[in-house]
């Protein structure tokens, strides 16, 4: 997703697990290419219920290129993927891909909304930004409160409305909407701000705006404080976005881990949410095919 996240995981492996896709991502050549094209409607193509509009985040396939990646996601029979920015866009349209979720106009995940000294930076970016999500027909732009440093979560609060306040009129015209990632600070983003739903419904209340929402990461969110269900029921009205992994370990969302993925696919389902849910957890397989056959499994866990 943000440069660090993607810089964390350079090494991480990745390729077919769907048949269509084994030999372009094990080969990686571009002759290859037109096998998985070929391929991508072949009977082994999920079907889905259409209950859930499923993606993927490029950062946990890093090791792909973002056209293997979208000649993966073809084959694998959905088409999105989250946290690609304005560069990787003219890949994804010749793909007929989605960009789920945008990104680019942050300054990292630590500088922030809630920071007053960096909001003439952030609303230059921002506002540029909204244009260019605008101008290629996407809808959803990520962004994060920053670190706290110190700062109280009442000031934290104050601060970052005062800084959204300042590009979601534009937003708003644009049809753009700006989503704040909600991270947990107990074990992989220490000292993050926007760490628990409550302040993150607290500002999108304060913001009182249909053009601002919270990235609801289910991994970060059982991680710092559980209840998912019961919290996307209450609350999902302010939740624009979803991303999965399992916990602890931050892989698969299988039966190894925690969390019942079924179930939380159902209740996001029950409240009618039509945004996208997806997949940002790192592969633990060993192999390559083994990688791709972990995102299968968890759009098929999740397709309810």
């Amino acid at each position: 997703m943000s440069n660090s996240r993607r810089n964390m995981l350079k090494g991480i492996a990745l390729s077919s697990a769907a048949l269509a896709a084994s030999t372009v991502v094990s080969g990686c050549a571009s002759s290859e290419s037109n096998e998985i094209d070929n391929n991508a409607n072949q009977p082994g193509v999920a079907k889905f219920k259409g209950n859930i509009n499923h993606s993927v985040a490029r950062w946990t396939y890093g090791d792909l290129s973002i056209e293997e990646l979208c000649q993966v996601v073809q084959s694998l029979g959905f088409s999105a993927i989250d946290l690609i920015g304005p560069e990787g866009w003219p890949i994804l349209k010749r793909y007929g891909i989605d960009s789920s979720m945008c990104n680019g106009a942050e300054l990292n995940l630590v500088d922030g909304f809630i920071h007053p000294e960096f909001h003439d930076e952030l609303e230059k970016r921002y506002l540029k930004h909204i244009d260019l999500v605008a101008q290629a027909g996407y809808k959803n732009l990520i962004c994060f409160s920053g670190n706290a440093r110190g700062m109280s979560k009442e000031q934290g609060l104050k601060n970052a409305v005062a800084g959204l306040k300042r590009i979601l009129p534009y937003a708003e015209e644009k049809g753009v909407v700006i989503q704040m990632e909600l991270f947990n600070s107990k074990v992989d983003h220490p000292d993050y701000m926007a760490d628990s739903s409550k302040w993150g419904v607290d500002l999108c209340k304060a913001l009182g705006s249909e053009h601002f929402k919270l990235l609801y990461d289910i991994y970060h969110m059982q991680v710092n404080e559980g209840d998912i269900i019961r919290t996307i029921q209450d609350n999902h009205q302010y939740f624009g976005h979803y991303h999965t992994a399992g916990v602890p370990g931050r892989h698969e969302i299988g039966d190894n881990q925690e969390l019942y993925y079924p179930a939380i696919a159902r209740a996001i389902k029950d409240v009618g949410f039509t945004g996208y849910l997806a997949q940002e957890f790192i592969p633990a397989a060993e192999t390559k095919a083994g990688k791709i056959e972990s995102l299968r499994e968890a759009i098929h866990i999740c397709d309810v």
